[in-house]
């Protein structure tokens, strides 16, 4: 609608004013003169035709002249002249719109001058009505035009916008395809398709009814379908029939005839000279194509087209980084006996920038296995190159049958000599599965988690010297052995950073959350390296590489009529005797034995305390039934210590020394036990007879 107000008048220009009935000569224009005491609106013929009122309608009012005019303007028109009035002013000028009654919307101009008596009180207005449709044409279609420049901008703007952050082909046809998206590229439908050899592939399909267009999702490139012809010819195609468009191409005319849409902008989308592919943006309402929407669709289709070309791009250096990642990684895992191992690995997310993180499993003598997880400092294939060579150079030193200090010393010097700058690190562990012995070393790595039996997680303390290659340039190649016990039923989890690093938090809080992970998963290796990978890659994100390695040892139950259970307690965890006595106790009270409870747990909490205290390292507990040929209860307390225990006589006023002592008057019978490099302090219970001291 027309706004109303006195800068509507046009500057410097004063309207001639007829006297009331004489008819101006100009055609299009007519006069009048109001009375404003009266309240009476005289109308010449001409202003009578400018308004289009009948002689026998017009009342002679100022409302009999609104008649046609619509009530917001005729509300804007009174403003203004009432402005006019009040503020002392003579003159006053303003658009409105006047709807005829054959229909039409006429843009309408009235200038007046507003005569006043010798108070300065206004007395008449006379001026001027004139139709200023054809005045207004050009500036109307001027704003239409803005308008439209303005939508196609916005358009351009928000697709620039949201394709710039579109990484991968995926991306793109999401950026696409997603919601707001048709609206941002001003458009009811859309398919997209690639150039893939000599076919060409639908990627992308957007908008209803077009699912149907999926029945042709691969094409041959012959020109024989309207998308494969403009990729070929590289000349767009406006369509506005799809009905003429199916009798060109009789191959999709029942597919157009199905689809709800009346017009079609046929693209080519071309990148550096290259035709890679072809967009349609499909329209319901649309009769036409006017210049500026044929530009603004070429202008989509080049944006869509960098775009796509960028992705591709991507997609295939990401392609060939990820297959030199995955060729450096072993191919698979051998085959262990006691255990289960599990391996996941997750690769970064952008471009090239690969990491050097691995993992490997390597068969041992003696039935041993070593794992080993690392990371090679940087993010591109140089990293992933070194560390291809690393992996198999420690595999070599570990196979040769050398102690874990000694591999990882060979390593560092290894990486040392290539003619490379980066440095590395590694965690690796001898594993004998039997015996559940792990000898541990690890140098400038994420030590292991292990969950016991009962469900606890622990870091054992693991000692570690420096990264690889910084070892040996430094001159410190000492990476000392810690010794581990994994009892039957516990797991192993060893895993890069990328695991347990999120932006914005302390490595601490991911530890945490990694052994909160493992605590709440299942048992089985590969269930809980699946849980790990589900829950923490998805919460950390995806931009760091992520090698995990999970080695649960088997469990040993026992049997039914001898079952057995096995517990480590670490020498650091002041928790671990509490539930260790737990164990027991509720073991006994599930094999039907819950006299025997307050003997067994006290004989083992003084075994255990006697191992934590005077030995360096955690013990293994293990409690089982022996059936034959008297059933009873025998206890082991394993530790890494060869120095066996002496039964001493303390003084009344010693505070120690009466462990073994106490353990001789509970137990019927107790020893001790050499086993591979340390020892096992037994004792045993009758289940039916009485304590009776043996050695």
């Amino acid at each position: 609608m027309a706004a109303a107000g006195r800068d509507g008048a046009e500057p410097g220009r004063q309207s001639p004013v007829t006297a009331p009935g004489e008819r101006l000569a100009l055609n299009g224009m007519g006069s009048f003169e109001w009375d404003l005491g009266t309240g009476t609106v005289l109308l010449d013929e001409a202003a009578m035709d400018v308004f289009d009122l009948g002689p026998e309608e017009f009342d002679g009012t100022a409302e009999g002249v609104a008649l046609r005019i619509p009530p917001e303007d005729a509300g804007r028109l009174r403003g203004a002249i009432g402005a006019v009035l009040q503020g002392g002013e003579e003159t006053y000028g303003a658009y409105f719109m006047v709807q005829r009654r054959d229909g039409r919307d006429q843009w309408t101009h009235t200038s007046g001058r507003v005569l006043r008596d010798g108070g300065g009180r206004p007395r008449h207005i006379v001026g001027i009505v004139r139709d200023a449709t054809a005045e207004l044409a050009h500036a109307t279609l001027l704003r239409k035009l803005e308008a439209a420049r303005a939508q196609q901008t916005t358009i351009v703007q928000r697709t620039t916008d949201v394709l710039s952050r579109a990484v991968t082909v995926d991306d793109v046809t999401a950026a696409l395809t997603g919601a707001g998206a048709l609206e941002r590229l001003g458009a009811d439908g859309l398919a997209l398709g690639l150039v893939e050899g000599g076919t060409m592939k639908i990627i992308a399909l957007s908008g209803e009814s077009l699912e149907i267009l999926s029945e042709r999702r691969f094409t041959r490139l012959d020109g024989s379908l309207p998308l494969s012809h403009v990729v070929l010819t590289r000349q767009a195609r406006f369509v506005t029939s799809l009905t003429e468009l199916g009798g060109e191409f009789p191959l999709l005319a029942d597919y157009l005839n199905r689809i709800r849409f009346s017009a079609a902008a046929y693209l080519p989308l071309i990148a550096q000279a290259k035709a890679i592919g072809g967009l349609v943006l499909f329209y319901r309402r649309r009769s036409e194509f006017s210049p500026e929407e044929r530009n603004l669709c070429l202008g989509l289709a080049g944006i869509v087209a960098q775009s796509l070309q960028r992705a591709l791009l991507f997609d295939q250096e990401r392609e060939f980084a990820t297959g030199l990642q995955a060729a450096m990684l072993p191919r698979r895992i051998p085959d262990i006996t006691g255990g289960e191992i599990a391996v996941r690995y997750h690769a970064a997310w952008s471009g090239r920038e690969v990491g050097g993180d691995w993992y490997d499993v390597i068969a041992l003598p003696r039935d041993r296995v070593g794992v080993v997880v690392g990371d090679v400092q940087g993010h591109d294939t140089h990293a992933a190159a070194i560390m291809g060579q690393l992996r198999i150079a420690l595999r070599a030193y570990a196979g040769e049958g050398h102690p874990p200090s000694t591999v990882l010393a060979r390593a560092s010097r290894f990486l040392a000599e290539l003619d490379t700058e980066r440095f590395a690190t590694c965690m690796y562990a001898q594993v004998d599965l039997e015996t559940g012995g792990v000898r541990a070393v690890r140098a400038g790595h994420l030590g292991p988690l292990i969950r016991h039996t009962d469900g606890r997680t622990g870091w054992p303390n693991v000692r570690g010297g420096l990264p690889l290659g910084l070892a040996s340039i430094f001159e410190r190649e000492e990476f000392p052995e810690t010794r581990l016990d994994l009892v039957p039923g516990e797991t192993l989890v060893l895993c890069t950073d990328g695991l347990v690093e999120e932006p914005g938090t302390t490595i601490t809080q991911g530890m945490e959350a990694l052994a909160h992970a493992v605590r709440t998963g299942p048992q089985g290796a590969g269930a809980l390296a699946d849980h790990l990978s589900d829950r923490l890659w998805e919460r950390w994100g995806s931009g760091d590489d992520v090698a995990l390695l999970v080695l649960r040892r088997a469990p040993d139950p026992g049997t039914h009529r001898a079952p057995r259970i096995h517990q480590y307690v670490h020498q650091a965890d002041p928790e671990g005797l509490s539930e260790a006595r737990y164990a027991l106790r509720q073991a006994l009270r599930d094999w039907g034995m819950p006299d025997l409870a307050d003997d067994v747990e006290l004989a083992a909490g003084e075994l255990l305390v006697n191992a934590l205290l005077h030995t360096d390292g955690g013990a293994v507990l293990t409690m089982e039934v022996l059936p034959e040929p008297v059933r009873r209860i025998r206890l082991w307390v394993k530790d890494r210590s060869s120095m066996w225990p002496r039964r001493r006589t303390p003084g009344e006023a010693a505070t120690t020394g009466r462990g073994l002592l106490l353990v001789d008057a509970l137990a019927t019978h107790w020893g001790v036990e050499s086993r591979g490099d340390g020892k096992a302090v037994w004792c045993e219970f009758d289940v039916t007879g009485s304590p009776r001291s043996s050695r």
